[in-house]
């Protein structure tokens, strides 16, 4: 097995793409909101969205955070979002940004999880795959280069949108302030790739 020696920034752009992925994937319990109100930020706009995000957090029960994800993602038709790059991009699911995120994932060895029944261009799956892309997860580590195409091809199209949508939903506090941290790192990615040379 290679050992991989990942620089520490790009560690933590991992373990932030994977926690706010994880955030999406389902409801909050009541462990996951503890360990989000004991986080802190510093005095950048992402620091200060993860500050707002813990404070609300400390004071989120695990039921409310379970009406806030249904009415926004779930619904009883559906959601007040659907989030996902195919309908983010043209007004249908399962439409053709699905179909190159999978023959990119094909390509890059990245297959679809046992047990998954969303589509893979989730924004919860997106999130995770570029935090396993950074750390090498899935079997080796993808250069900044490679990171930066397929962020520019599957994510920021629409996730800035999305996560601007979020913030901005009636039906949420919890999710809202999730959607404000999403904002500020995907602004900050797509700022930090978009100084990369093509």
């Amino acid at each position: 097995m290679t050992e991989y020696v990942i620089d520490p920034e790009d560690r933590a752009r991992s373990e932030l793409y994977d926690f706010i992925g994880l955030l999406l994937v389902k409801p909050a319990n009541a462990a996951l909101l503890r360990q989000v109100s004991q986080l802190g930020g510093d005095e950048t706009p992402l620091g200060s969205a993860l500050t707002v995000l813990a404070k609300i957090a400390s004071v989120t029960s695990p039921e409310a955070a379970e009406r806030e994800f249904n009415a926004l993602f779930i619904g009883l038709g559906r959601g007040e979002l659907l989030p996902y790059a195919s309908h983010y991009l043209t007004g249908f699911l399962n439409e053709k940004p699905l179909a190159n995120l999978r023959s990119d994932m094909s390509s890059r060895g990245i297959g679809r999880a046992e047990g998954k029944r969303e589509p893979e261009d989730h924004i919860a799956s997106l999130m995770e795959m570029m935090a396993g892309m950074i750390v090498g997860r899935f079997g080796t580590v993808t250069s900044v280069a490679e990171q930066k195409i397929f962020f520019q091809a599957h994510i920021e199209p629409w996730s800035i949108h999305f996560f601007s949508d979020l913030q901005a939903t009636k039906s949420s506090v919890f999710y809202g302030a999730v959607g404000a941290l999403g904002r500020q790192f995907m602004e900050i990615e797509a700022e930090g790739f978009g100084m990369l040379p093509n």
